[in-house]
């Protein structure tokens, strides 16, 4: 069954994807490069990587980029802004990389699209090295809880956002205009179960608030605590005697 991503590429692609939205430009890219960049990392592996945006960002700083995404088309326009990448249309859930291939790994906004995160987060470990990072941003776990229904207006105009069911795991269908694509909810301990399962230490967590752009934007983003940026570390092997 289809999550949408293919059949909403080019609405993604024209509508977000190139340059990106709000919530990239002014919430997560700057922990997120700030993070990569501490890591020291020469080698990433960016899952779901989408048109490829991330990467190229990474790319500029000298970084060795890998793409993967499901979506042929997504990772056709990722080839073709980045000619110079390595991108390859593939799933989360079984990784073409051998064990230790990368010394950080990124899902920028991905966990929420992959139905077996157990599997994946699995596979994102094992090729991850020792000493290496994984990098997540992800909505946090009680703006997930809205979908599909997310910031509602009363009578009196007034705007509330509605949270239910938080604890239950779901998948919903979400979008606007001819985007349309299957998010997963899940409640952050299931994360936190899942990484920690992993024997992954966690070195930084943040809910990152809005540094620019509309101020209508910065209101509802305040209001609301929509994005988490974790990173993990992979425990170095101990040294043989």
């Amino acid at each position: 069954m289809s999550n949408g991503w293919e059949e909403s590429a080019e609405a993604w692609i024209s509508t977000i994807g190139v340059e990106g939205d709000f919530a990239r430009r002014f919430v997560l890219d700057r922990p997120m490069l700030d993070r990569a960049r501490l890591s020291e990392a020469k080698t990433v592996l960016d899952v779901g990587c989408g048109e490829g945006r991330f990467c190229r960002l990474l790319s500029a700083w000298g970084l060795i980029t890998t793409g993967i995404d499901p979506a042929e088309s997504l990772i056709r326009k990722a080839r073709q802004l980045h000619p110079e990448g390595e991108y390859c249309a593939v799933g989360a859930e079984l990784l073409p990389f051998e064990d230790q291939s990368f010394d950080l790994v990124v899902a920028y906004m991905s966990l929420i699209d992959i139905p077996d995160l157990a599997k994946a987060i699995g596979e994102m470990t094992r090729v991850l090295r020792s000493g290496g990072h994984l990098l997540i941003a992800n909505l946090n776990s009680f703006y997930s809880a809205s979908n599909p229904t997310g910031w509602r207006e009363a009578e009196d105009g007034t705007n509330s956002f509605l949270i239910d069911h938080y604890l239950e795991e779901r998948s919903d269908w979400i979008g606007w205009g001819e985007l349309r694509v299957q998010n997963w909810h899940r409640p952050l301990g299931t994360y936190m179960a899942l990484l920690l399962g992993n024997n992954l230490q966690l070195r930084y967590f943040d809910e990152p608030p809005p540094h620019g752009g509309n101020a209508q934007q910065i209101d509802l983003f305040r209001r609301v605590p929509s994005f988490l940026v974790m990173d993990w570390e992979k425990p170095r092997m101990p040294v043989a005697a």
